[in-house]
C-alpha cells in the first residue's frame, strides 16, 4: 500500500533563466513545500554535462524542486520515477504507450526519437544528505530540434499537443504516485516497471563516456539503475554513468 504525496503548488512565470536555477534559488531560502516550477520561455536552458537546451515557446520546461533529505547515493533513483512519470503523461496524451521507451538514463523517445528529457541535480550541502533536489523536464510538445545528431521528435506531430500548464497538471499527479510507491516500497518495483518499459533491452547499443566508448547488447539494468552491456567478448560491464546510442537510429534525419 502506498502513503499520499503531501501537496504542491505551481509556480508559473513568462521567462526564466533556467527552472533548475529558480529551484536552485529556492533551495538557498530553506524552502520546504514541493514546487512545480513551470515557464513558458527559458533563456539559458541546459542539458546533461552542461548542453545547451533549446526551449522555444510551447514546449513544457518544468522542474520539480523536491526537498530532502535525501541519502547520495539513492538520490539517482529519482530519475528513473520521473521518467516513468513522462512515459505515463504521453501515454495519457497520445491513447497508444506501445509507440514510447525509456532511454536509460533519462530520456523518452516517441517511435525511437527523443520527445523529452530529464536532468536532475542537488542542492549543494555541508551535510553528507542532499537538502533539495531539481528534477529538471523538458517534453517537445510543439516543436523539436532538427540538427540533432539523433532522431527528435514533438508531440504535435501524431496529435493536438496540449499547452504546457495542461500537459504540467498531468505530469504533477503520475510524479506522486510513482514517487509515493519509491517511497513506500523502495527503487525495486521503480526499476522493474522502468526495464519493463525501456527502449532496446536485448539490442545492439554504444554507451560513450567522458574517455572511451564501448558497444554490446544492452542486457538490463542493475537493482541500482547502472547499465548492464554484454560485451562482444562475453564480458558482462556494468556501466553508471554515460550517453547511449541505438546504431539503427543514427544517422535518420529529422522530419519538419
Amino acid at each position: 500500500m502506498t502513503t499520499s504525496e503531501p501537496p504542491f503548488s505551481i509556480r508559473h512565470y513568462e521567462s526564466l533563466d533556467s527552472t533548475n536555477e529558480e529551484a536552485r534559488r529556492l533551495a538557498k531560502t530553506g524552502e520546504q513545500q514541493k514546487i512545480w516550477i513551470l515557464t513558458d520561455e527559458q533563456t539559458a536552458g541546459r542539458g546533461r554535462r552542461g548542453r545547451a537546451w533549446v526551449s522555444p515557446k510551447g514546449n513544457l520546461m518544468t522542474t520539480l524542486y523536491l526537498p530532502g533529505p535525501f541519502a547520495p547515493e539513492i538520490a539517482g533513483q529519482l530519475s528513473f520515477v520521473a521518467g516513468l512519470a513522462i512515459f505515463d503523461t504521453v501515454a495519457k496524451l497520445i491513447g497508444d504507450e506501445s509507440l514510447l521507451g525509456l532511454k536509460w538514463p533519462n530520456d523518452l523517445l516517441l517511435s525511437g526519437a527523443k520527445l523529452a528529457g530529464i536532468l536532475l541535480e542537488a542542492s549543494s550541502s555541508a551535510e553528507r544528505d542532499i537538502q533539495s533536489l531539481a528534477i529538471g523536464i523538458g517534453v517537445n510538445l510543439r516543436h523539436h530540434p532538427l540538427d540533432t545528431p539523433y532522431p527528435a521528435s514533438s508531440l504535435e506531430k501524431i496529435c493536438e499537443a496540449p499547452t504546457p500548464i495542461q500537459a504540467l497538471q498531468i505530469l504533477a499527479p503520475c510524479f506522486d504516485a510513482h514517487l509515493a510507491t519509491w517511497r513506500a516500497h523502495g527503487f525495486l518495483p521503480i526499476r522493474n516497471l522502468w526495464a519493463q518499459r525501456a527502449y532496446g533491452m536485448g539490442g545492439d547499443i554504444t554507451a560513450r563516456m567522458e574517455t572511451h566508448q564501448v558497444s554490446g547488447i544492452f542486457e538490463g539494468i542493475t537493482e541500482d539503475g547502472n547499465l548492464l552491456l554484454r560485451l562482444t567478448s562475453g564480458a558482462l560491464e556494468t556501466i553508471a554513468a554515460g550517453d547511449i546510442y541505438f546504431p539503427h537510429l543514427m544517422g535518420m534525419k529529422n522530419d519538419k
